[in-house]
């Protein structure tokens, strides 16, 4: 029997058709589930047994469409490192509907990889196993890490070759999220001076992701204002986690705050601030430390498609410029107060000193230049807090007694808490993953998926679900890459 989708809408194509196109999803040969995130489905009112059911993974490979379901693709422009590209879009990801969620909250659930669309350009329209696989894991840790993130449903094989470096088996990748909506769709509609749709989406935006604003008269500078603060909350959450998204180009960059499009994504091993992971990032553009300023950079751009909307509120084009670069000029204040809260959580503070960002940054420091593991080094922090020796720690450096002495700065402040010992080891615990979706081990998942072995992947998902715990029995999986374990690159897949 066919699935129902229910609670469904379609409140974007109720939007200009400038912004979409309606498409539906090539079909596949031979269609086999991979993996099934029961959470969320229990969240989109569906049930396990109805995914994996025949009429379930056709679904959710593309072959059939689901009652409650109109398939469409999504329109936007973008900056693609720092140079605009006017026509991008949903090339190989096709929106089925809007599910409104037991949490009374609107997701949208899209097939990706789920074949050509008006978007596609010269593409095939699918997607590879490996990057699909990727995809869902590091996803669903960054959901499980508390990171505001698009998420993933299921992942269907397709018995079908796609051609990138090398052939590859194909997949579909659904992919849910509270918006596909980016920065680079107003850049988009700007760009063809359409002022009527760009008045339409800003106030939809606003509508949809955040509708307790006051828009106080200009719905463009409330969307930007929004979108700044989310932005600067998120970047700082994967600064602190050591997360490297790879390519932030602006149609990378989701309205919603979510983190979107885990292509050449990686977590950092060894600390080391200027480290990139992208295969194709040869200047370094989306490095580690960067992070923070791009996202300023395309919130510049976001910026520039809102002006003329702002000039049309009633600014004449001084006054909006001004009012503009006010809004951008609250991100840096922003993300640092947030980065610096989260900072101090890793060290078990929370009252805020004058000294606490040195403090923070000499550890960083340190780390770098005896090239240490980021996570493993807080997690020992972690310890040390609870009571071990600081051996476990002293022991990741080549130079044991700058970070011996740095220990000890770290407990006299510590001593100016007025929290309880084991209230401060508690809010360390939960601010320093023991286990994080680390590269070396998401290629050895996708090597042995290509094998036709899901077990690994399982595993690690499994484990990755409870970041923050000890689990003793997936030790293997905490530990940094040996030397021959050591993936310098990462690929998109598109």
């Amino acid at each position: 029997m066919p699935i129902t989708f229910k609670q469904t809408e379609h409140s974007y194509s109720q939007l200009p058709q400038l912004l979409f196109a309606r498409v539906q999803p090539t079909p596949v040969t031979q269609p086999e589930l991979l993996a099934v995130n029961d959470t969320l489905a229990e969240t989109l009112h569906i049930t396990r047994n109805e995914i994996t059911s025949p009429d379930g993974v056709a679904v959710f490979a593309g072959n059939t469409i689901p009652d409650g379901a109109e398939p469409i693709a999504l329109a936007y422009a973008g900056h693609q490192f720092g140079h605009l590209v006017p026509q991008l879009g949903d090339g190989r990801a096709i929106l089925l509907g809007e599910i409104i969620g037991r949490d009374g909250k609107r997701y949208d659930v899209q097939l990706k990889g789920a074949g050509r669309t008006p978007y596609s350009r010269r593409g095939d329209g699918r997607a590879a196993l490996g990057p699909v696989l990727r995809e869902y894991l590091v996803s669903e840790a960054m959901a499980a890490l508390g990171v505001p993130t698009t998420r993933s449903l299921c992942a269907v094989a397709t018995g079908e070759q796609v051609y990138r470096e090398i052939p590859s088996p194909g997949a579909v990748l659904t992919r849910v999220a509270l918006s596909h909506l980016r920065v680079g769709t107003f850049e988009y509609v700007a760009l063809r001076r359409d002022l009527d749709t760009l008045e339409r989406l800003t106030n939809y935006a606003l509508a949809r992701l955040y509708p307790d604003r006051s828009t106080n008269g200009s719905a463009a500078l409330t969307l930007l204002e929004a979108v700044t603060e989310a932005q600067a909350e998120l970047v700082a959450h994967w600064m602190a986690l050591g997360f490297v998204h790879g390519v932030m180009n602006t149609d990378n960059m989701a309205i919603s705050g979510e983190t979107i499009d885990y292509g050449p994504c990686a977590f950092l091993d060894t600390y080391s601030p200027e480290r990139t992971f992208s295969s194709i990032d040869v200047n370094g553009r989306y490095a580690f430390i960067n992070q923070p300023n791009c996202a300023q950079w395309n919130l510049t751009r976001l910026a520039e498609a809102l002006f003329p909307l702002v000039v049309k509120e009633g600014h004449d084009e001084a006054e909006a410029t001004v009012l503009l670069n006010d809004c951008l000029k609250a991100f840096y204040p922003q993300y640092t107060a947030a980065y610096q809260m989260r900072l101090r959580c890793k060290l078990g503070l929370t009252l805020e000193t004058a000294d606490d960002a040195a403090l923070a940054q000499d550890l960083l420091t340190l780390m770098a230049n005896n090239k240490v593991d980021y996570t493993l080094c807080f997690r020992r922090l972690v310890d040390v807090g609870e009571g071990a020796d600081a051996s476990v720690i002293t022991g990741l450096f080549a130079d044991p007694e700058a970070i011996g002495e740095w220990l000890r700065r770290w407990d006299h402040r510590s001593q100016q808490e007025p929290r309880a010992h084991a209230a401060r080891a508690a809010l360390m615990r939960g601010a320093n993953p023991a286990f994080i979706p680390r590269n070396h081990r998401i290629e050895e998942v996708i090597a042995a998926a290509l094998q036709g072995d899901m077990a690994p992947f399982a595993r690690l998902h499994a484990v990755l679900a409870r970041p923050y715990e000890d689990q003793l029995d997936a030790r293997d999986l905490a530990l940094p890459p040996g030397e021959e374990q050591w993936d310098h690159r990462t690929f998109c897949g598109t």
